[in-house]
């Protein structure tokens, strides 16, 4: 019996092994299972924090299908197909091309493209016209030529400011329309029908992407584009309120790279910075959109663009304000309660100003001839007076012997005990030798020289910057009170672009009671979701079919 079981161990029969592998055959199914569930819930979680951001994406998405919907009955009904036929696929492409998030963007892709097709079947029939009058090798030779000519002509006008701007689309499409009709001429004879399809098909899919963005729940470029400033003016409100809390908080900051995208504070100016492209773009689409409402002639596009700008330069202030809580030389908490009482009323003020001009732009109504009051120039007072009255904090006790570091720095590393000038590095030159010996010999003791003023320089140079810490302790927060300070230089720049946006729009005049609430400034640390920013809703376009 015990030889039966030793042959069956040697045979490969070992019940231990397949238990092994049984057990490692379900825990990597356990583990496949578990991905799989966290995969699943991780998408879904995705799909519903996508449609919780902006609801107008679910409605953009059903647009979309019902429009492809719309168009491929052009080819699935047998009367339409028989009618258009095979060329009925280019309205489907055209609906996928064209139709875009917003009206103004769907306008200006769907006439480029119309035109783009009008005109370039136009002059492929005129140069069809010209080649049919010669013989065929003259054909070839003609229509070679021709595209050549036309399609070195049409890309260099795409270098062009404004063509590239506002036709680059239609550029691209009048290239490709010209080649296929031109081209396809010499071999094809009924060339003109297949042009004539494929126009009527372009012409049909815009025309669904026109009726579905302009008539059914309509996305508008130039709404979008006014929210978005709103919001940029809030974000910053809130950046420079969490700032200035966060920098006079009793709690130790806890800096984690990993967590300083989820920063409210950067979230709150990220938005102004990274606008340019996107006004830009909004601005554009917003000149091509029809007027939708009473409103629709008060909207300046430009101006907003250079309230943008200006907003931009704005946050360079908020970032540097930023940096200085992420900064490795800290002014003791101890110095900073000095200074703030007056510190948070400055930020106070700047934040109630900027809230009061992001509240006149979504009212669409002038902004309030006390925007800046007396509130904020008595606590710049108070600012400056603070720091005036601790001028040992920011001199130090002892001026005469630190207003020079440099000159004590020099004399310490040229006058030490014991040794010679630097300049001749430790030896005289009249005492060299002509022979090789000496000449090596000169050698070694200048780079043992030289290495020795290094390592005595550096213990020195770091002694002065240990012992004049009395003099730099406040200087980390002079550099954000200086800040805070040119925050509010910058603000009137801001203003005066507001109001001038307010003039150019038309906007209704201000009335002290057509307020429908009080802005409330409390200078408290915002939530991760406060921080307004503008959506991203622009599907980058990929090629042009």
């Amino acid at each position: 019996m015990y030889s039966g079981i030793a042959m069956g161990f040697v045979g490969g029969e070992n019940p231990y092994g397949w238990t092994a592998k049984i057990d490692t055959m379900k825990k990597s199914t356990n583990i496949f299972v578990e991905k799989s569930k966290q995969f699943a819930g991780s998408t879904w979680k995705t799909i519903c924090r996508v449609g919780r951001e902006d609801p107008r994406r679910v409605f953009h998405s059903l647009k979309v299908g019902f429009s492809l919907t719309l168009v491929s009955l052009l080819y699935l009904m047998e009367p339409l197909f028989k009618g258009i036929g095979q060329n009925s696929i280019w309205a489907v492409m055209t609906v996928v091309v064209v139709l875009e998030f917003t009206a103004g963007a769907t306008l200006c892709k769907g006439l480029n493209r119309g035109l783009g097709t009008l005109l370039a079947g136009s002059l492929a029939f005129l140069m069809e016209y010209i080649a049919q009058e010669s013989g065929h090798v003259f054909q070839a030779i003609f229509i070679a030529v021709a595209v050549f000519v036309i399609g070195t002509a049409a890309t260099y006008m795409r270098f062009f400011p404004y063509i590239k701007k506002n036709y680059d689309y239609g550029v691209v499409i009048f290239l490709l329309t010209f080649n296929l009709i031109t081209v396809s001429s010499f071999r094809v004879h009924n060339v003109l029908k297949i042009a004539h399809d494929r126009f009527y098909t372009i012409a049909i899919g815009c025309g669904i992407c026109l009726l579905m963005s302009l008539l059914v729940f309509p996305n508008w470029s130039a709404q979008d584009l006014h929210n978005s400033t709103v919001s940029k003016l809030e974000g910053l409100a809130n950046s420079i309120e969490a700032c200035v809390n966060e920098y006079f908080s009793n709690e130790e900051r806890n800096v984690d790279k990993d967590k300083s995208m989820e920063d409210p504070i950067y979230k709150g100016y990220k938005a102004v910075l990274d606008s340019k492209s996107t006004d830009e773009t909004l601005a554009m689409h917003a000149s091509w959109e029809p007027c939708h409402s009473r409103h629709c002639y008060r909207f300046p596009w430009q101006q907003y663009v250079k309230l943008g700008d200006v907003l931009r330069h704005f946050g360079y202030t908020v970032v540097a304000l930023h940096g200085c809580l992420q900064t490795e030389i800290q002014t003791p908490r101890s110095v900073r309660t000095l200074f703030k009482d007056p510190c948070i009323r400055v930020a106070g003020e700047v934040t109630k100003a900027l809230m009061e001009l992001a509240d006149s732009i979504r009212k669409r109504r002038q902004c309030s001839p006390e925007i800046l009051s007396d509130h904020l120039h008595e606590a710049l007072q108070d600012l400056d007076a603070a720091i005036k009255s601790q001028p040992r904090l920011f001199l130090g006790p002892n001026t005469n012997a630190t207003t020079n570091i440099l000159a004590l720095a020099a004399a310490s590393t040229g006058n030490r005990p014991n040794q010679k000038p630097s300049k001749d590095f430790g030896i005289s030159l009249s005492s060299v030798k002509t022979d090789s010996s000496a000449l090596l010999e000169w050698k070694s003791k200048r780079i043992n020289a030289e290495q020795a003023e290094r390592k005595t320089l550096r213990p020195t140079l770091s002694k002065i910057a240990i012992t004049s810490l009395e003099f730099s302790e406040a200087l980390p927060f002079a550099a954000f009170a200086s800040l805070l300070v040119e925050a509010v230089a910058r603000l009137d720049l801001v203003i005066e672009e507001v109001e001038e946006l307010g003039r150019v729009a038309n906007f209704r005049e201000y009335r002290g009671g057509d307020d429908d609430h009080v802005i409330n400034i409390t200078c408290q640390k915002p939530e991760m979701g406060n921080a307004a920013a503008p959506l991203n809703n622009h599907l980058p376009s990929h090629g042009a079919d």
